[in-house]
């Protein structure tokens, strides 16, 4: 075993038994390399990776190669999940030098670590028009102890190159409303309108787009961007990146990573809590907006997998599950997908009765010879990856059954296969618990609450919430940590745990009205200030000001699979300016919306959710300010009225003398008031309280 046996993060120890001689990133590694006049490798990946476990098996176990690695480098395995600042920094360092980027990373660095080669998985040999691993270790080996000057010299230019970047004084704000008009346009010309997203294959779903077009919708009018939304979340929800065995109360559904094709249906089988936990605020608001329960039924989907199958018993959420796992259990080679994958007669011999495999086949579009046509790698023939077909309409149609008895089928139908299911080798899980990742689920739980009334989802959220303020969070020091895993809390928190979590806490707030969980948000959010903002140009550096592990400070301008810590923290500071109305936390919203004034007047679709936070400060915000009994059925009627509808500017509150020094209330409203009402204010205005849920409804629809 090397030096990562003694490691905490799932993806370090799956490399504990290599042969080659692995660094976890820290000073004994910097140090060796400086010591012994040595380059650094550093390996990128994370646990769930399917091309990170191939570069595994073909590299990092092969001994010939690991002689290589020790002999002539210092090897350093990185957790992206762990320390996503580093994995930033570097990634930058790929896809700038190369044009692409992606697990694993595979960068070399000077013993300083500045980076001079790199790239992502390299095959054992040459192949696929790649130069294999073995050649690239032996010329830089040769080149390192021929012309180091010169590796050296060149390593300077990329950190010179992102310093100066960082220094650039903010471009000027794009004119109103232009950058949210140029993020649309961009995604109408790259819209698939036939199976929905952006762009060909491969397809990642990307939340903070739907975010934003949500957003754009609702303060334009504008009906495609609505449209466009819409229908990428239903033809997401029917194909085979969405896991169409979940049973309610067992476990199963959520969603995969991402599509290998353009139709959604052949996935890379890996899910993550970040995408689902973000994919299930988009399915809610679909539902708000369209009134449509089939989005609603996705969002409690999302929910059954997370609270069965990803929930820790202490209430933490786990980090992901992989999309690779034995055949059998006997078996000894663990293949893409396995646990997903049905031949046409497995499922014949599970559901037994002949009428039901037909509408099941049907309806999932199940053949003898697989279904997985756009496989790119045809690897799965024969077997079949569920993805709807057929509408619930068409199918009872075909067969002469009404839809109540083809639902109640396709029911029966999905029970046998999921027990059948659990008795497969189940794909590995990744249980380390995360704090950011954890925030952006109690958002999404909280939300759920809100919209579905559903008691388990904010119990749920809560204990998250709590767990994470027992175990991640120092209240000596205020400080919070990213990681939690077996007993073990360790690393410095990073931007985004503080600004997902402070968001997680704030969502948690409007939807249980506990002011600790608000009180604990404007802590953090101070915090996050002196920790991680950049008081000469804007914005939030990633690592924190006395965080040295990394060698530079950079800022993320690009909201991807997950949004940025500078957009969500925007949005949190504005948020909690609405409800404190204190105008220090929307001065500094303002400034990090202008430290991004580059990239919203270049390309402002790299940033949806930065425009999303630029309509709220910009546009028609609404405050509900509620008081009286929290219980009574009569404020269950006015919450019902503003949480059934999508809202983006909006904040809701409940007077209490707990946070009477932090609200700002206007002088009508009482505390203690008996009998339960609504004091609603658009923009600076504010109206008479409110007891009827009609007059209510009337004022959140004006403008």
């Amino acid at each position: 075993m090397n030096r990562l046996g003694l490691e905490k993060s799932p993806y370090l120890l799956q490399h504990a038994l290599n042969p080659v001689e692995w660094f976890a990133w820290g000073d004994e590694a910097f140090e060796k390399a400086n010591h012994e006049n040595k380059p650094l490798f550093l390996s990128v990946g994370y646990s769930t990776c399917h091309w990170c476990h191939v570069m595994e098996r073909e590299s990092f176990e092969n001994r010939e190669i690991a002689e290589l690695l020790n002999s002539n480098f210092v090897s350093v395995k990185v957790d992206r999940e762990e320390l996503p600042d580093v994995d930033r920094l570097y990634m930058n360092y790929v896809q700038s030098s190369t044009g692409n980027g992606g697990w694993p990373m595979s960068v070399w660095l000077t013993p300083e670590r500045k980076p001079f080669y790199g790239g992502s998985y390299f095959p054992p040999e040459d192949r696929y028009g790649l130069p294999g691993f073995k050649t690239i270790l032996l010329s830089i080996a040769r080149l390192w102890k021929s012309d180091k000057s010169k590796i050296i010299d060149s390593s300077c230019s990329f950190f010179n190159s992102l310093d100066r970047s960082s220094s650039r004084n903010p471009a000027v704000l794009p004119g109103e409303d232009e950058a949210q008009k140029k993020c649309f346009v961009w995604l109408e010309n790259n819209y698939d309108s036939l199976f929905g997203g952006f762009g060909g294959a491969p397809k990642f779903p990307r939340p903070v787009l739907l975010n934003f077009l949500f957003s754009y919708a609702y303060n334009t009018g504008n009906k495609k961007a609505l449209g466009m939304a819409l229908n990428t979340l239903k033809k997401m929800a029917e194909g085979g990146i969405h896991d169409h065995i979940g049973v309610e109360g067992k476990g199963g559904g959520g969603f995969a990573r991402y599509s290998t094709d353009a139709r959604w249906h052949v996935p890379h089988f890996e899910k993550m809590l970040y995408d689902n936990a973000q994919l299930a605020v988009s399915y809610l608001e679909a539902f708000q907006c369209s009134g449509d329960a089939f989005f609603k039924s996705v969002a409690q989907d999302i929910f059954n997998y997370v609270l069965c199958d990803m929930t820790s018993p202490d209430g933490g959420f786990y980090s992901a599950e992989d999309a690779d796992s034995l055949e059998t259990e006997s078996g000894t080679i663990k293949k893409e997908g396995a646990f997903y994958l049905w031949s046409a007669d497995e499922l014949r011999e599970i559901l037994e009765d002949e009428t039901l495999t037909a509408i099941f086949s049907f309806t999932y579009g199940i053949s003898v010879e697989g279904n997985a046509l756009h496989d790119p790698h045809g690897e799965f023939i024969g077997r079949n990856i569920l993805m709807q077909q057929a509408t619930i309409e068409e199918t009872a149609d075909r067969f002469g059954k009404t839809i109540e008895e083809i639902n109640a089928l396709l029911d029966d139908a999905r029970t046998k296969l999921y027990a059948a299911r659990v008795k497969k080798p189940r794909p590995f899980l990744d249980d380390k618990i995360l704090t950011a990742w954890n925030g952006l689920m109690i958002s999404a739980l909280a939300k759920g609450y809100r919209v579905l009334h559903h008691e388990p989802y904010l119990n749920a959220a809560k204990r998250a919430a709590d767990f994470i303020l027992d175990k991640l969070y120092d209240r000596k020091s205020g400080r919070l940590l990213r990681r939690y895993r077996d007993g073990n809390a360790a690393i410095a928190g990073k931007a985004e745990d503080y600004a997902f979590f402070v968001q997680g806490l704030i969502d948690l707030y409007e939807a249980s009205f506990e002011p600790h969980y608000l009180l604990t948000a404007l802590e953090l959010a101070e915090l996050q200030n002196s920790l991680f903002y950049d008081p000469a140009h804007g914005g939030y550096f990633s690592t924190a000001v006395d965080d040295n592990s990394v060698p530079l400070r950079i800022k993320e301008d690009y909201d991807g699979a997950e949004p940025s810590a500078n957009s969500v923290s925007t949005l949190n500071l504005l948020r909690l300016s609405e409800i404190t109305g204190e105008d220090k936390f929307s001065i500094r919203a303002e400034e990090t919306i202008k430290s991004c004034g580059n990239m919203l007047a270049e390309n402002s679709h790299a940033l949806p959710q930065m425009l999303v936070a630029l309509n709220f400060a910009r546009k028609r915000k609404s405050r509900v300010i509620l008081s009286g009994e929290l219980l009574a059925p009569e404020m269950s009627q006015l919450r019902a009225v503003i949480d059934k509808r999508y809202l983006p500017g909006n904040v809701i509150m409940h007077a209490s003398d707990e946070l009477a020094g932090i609200q700002r209330f206007p002088e009508s409203i009482q505390t203690a008031a008996v009998h339960p009402q609504a004091s609603l204010c658009i923009d600076h205005t504010c109206l008479l309280p409110i007891n009827d849920p009609e007059i209510l409804a009337e004022g959140l629809d004006i403008g």
